[in-house]
């Protein structure tokens, strides 16, 4: 378990500036995380290079976008190298892939059993593959820096879960399901699916992160040698501190599966410092985005950052204009915020979610307690707005992201530890720096 690390304070400005290049390591889709970090590079005059996972044709080949895919990114130069990670679409010397051996389980998923030397072999086969992108990927990318360019990578991997009808079906019980249709996650976990699933996750979200930084290594090298520095960010969760009963305390989300991955990327990350190349882990606060979704109630502290712009002295103006703003999205306005925050208070007073809140515990698993108070808070909470695609917490996940993006570029260049978290205090006080986004 990495120590909790909070960045308490905004950090000094980077010396990156015009000339200097961040390197988004992934694809982007839509509006989340990494956004702040592309919206404060080129604040700061930097070029951003984008990635692709790629597209699969009819066969099920993995392919690099096409032109017109290409045109409708809408945004600047991508490095067409299709960096898809896992190795679900993997097929083992049987012909079948994890996708296959998951959907053949059936009703007795439970019970059932895979075949993990066949699922070893097509893991493999994925991270030859995916080192050979990497390889060519770098490769491609060199022509594009500038002599004496800095250098930041973004690791933007995450997720994993396989695609089958099977997972899908049984996992919105575990992240969705409440009364009669309440799952145990323990229980999925521990089956061939959670065992799947694990090995899937690790591969997608921590295993890559191994992969950029060695496959980077020559590269890094040669940046080094003509003056330029090259450092590397990775988003992770790993809960994270909001203002509970007026003070900073430490929160997550259950059931969060994937935390066993972001503890992975953590090891890594600092396996990575180990060997000379400057990586950090910034586990960001929770907001809302297309990803997040099926993980519902896990934007509930974000409502909790209202508090917090109140708290801070830098945030502080700005909070009536957040405040005004959140209040116009909800059916009955100004008023239903303090509703709003009695919700609050009595979810994270509530003796069922009590566990949420032990460090040393994380990741935890459901219990059908917290899982109808926390589901029925966040149903409630969606109820109280005007449009269910207008919410507050949108609004709100913009501010966090865009803060999160200038201390992760800023605190780059300095880093010193392989796991930072930011909190809702950190956040807060970025606003006197980067005043509210748009």
């Amino acid at each position: 378990m990495t120590p909790l690390n909070p960045i308490r304070s905004v950090p000094a400005p980077a010396g990156y500036g015009a000339g200097d290049v961040l390197v988004i390591f992934g694809e982007v889709f839509g509006r989340g995380y990494v956004n702040g970090l592309i919206d404060a590079a080129e604040k700061a005059g930097m070029t951003v290079l984008y990635g692709t996972v790629g597209r699969r044709d009819a066969e099920g080949s993995l392919r690099p976008l096409t032109e017109e895919e290409l045109a409708a990114k809408g945004h600047g130069p991508i490095i067409n190298v299709p960096l898809e990670a896992g190795f679900d679409k993997e097929k083992a010397s049987d012909g079948l892939t994890l996708s296959d051996r998951l959907n053949a389980l059936g009703k007795d998923w439970e019970e059932g059993s895979l075949d993990l030397a066949a699922i070893e072999e097509a893991r493999l086969k994925g991270e030859a593959r995916f080192k050979a992108s990497v390889a060519d990927f770098m490769a491609a990318l060199k022509p594009h820096l500038p002599e004496g360019a800095n250098v930041l990578f973004a690791h933007t991997m995450a997720g994993g879960i396989p695609a089958s009808k099977r997972v899908l079906s049984v996992s919105n019980r575990v992240f969705k399901g409440m009364d009669a249709r309440y799952l145990s996650s323990k229980t999925y976990w521990d089956s061939p699916i959670g065992r799947a699933c694990e090995i899937s996750f690790e591969e997608v979200t921590a295993r890559t992160l191994t992969h950029l930084v060695e496959g980077s290594a020559d590269l890094r090298a040669e940046v080094e040698a003509k003056g330029g520095r090259v450092n590397y960010v990775a988003y992770g969760y790993h809960g994270t501190e909001c203002l509970i009963d007026g003070s900073y305390q430490w929160q997550t989300y259950a059931p969060y599966l994937q935390g066993f991955a972001k503890m992975r990327l953590e090891d890594l990350a600092a396996e990575a410092r180990a060997t000379g190349a400057n990586v950090s882990v910034y586990n960001a606060p929770e907001i809302l985005t297309n990803s997040s979704g099926v993980f519902v109630g896990v934007e509930l502290p974000l409502y909790r950052l209202l508090n917090a712009l109140d708290h801070e002295a830098e945030s502080a103006p700005f909070s009536a204009t957040v405040k005004a703003n959140c209040a116009a999205k909800l059916t009955d306005g100004e008023a239903a915020l303090a509703r709003v925050q009695e919700i609050l208070d009595t979810y994270h007073a509530d003796p069922s979610t009590q566990y949420m809140r032990v460090f040393a515990d994380w990741p935890q698993h459901n219990t059908p307690e917290q899982m109808n108070i926390m589901l029925g808070s966040s149903a409630e909470l969606r109820a109280m707005h005007k449009d269910s695609d207008d919410l507050m917490t949108s609004y709100l996940s913009q501010i966090v992201f865009t803060a999160c993006g200038h201390i992760m570029l800023h605190q780059s260049w300095t880093a010193d530890s392989a796991a930072y978290w930011m909190g809702h205090d950190v956040v807060s006080k970025t606003l006197g720096v980067t005043g509210l986004p748009g």
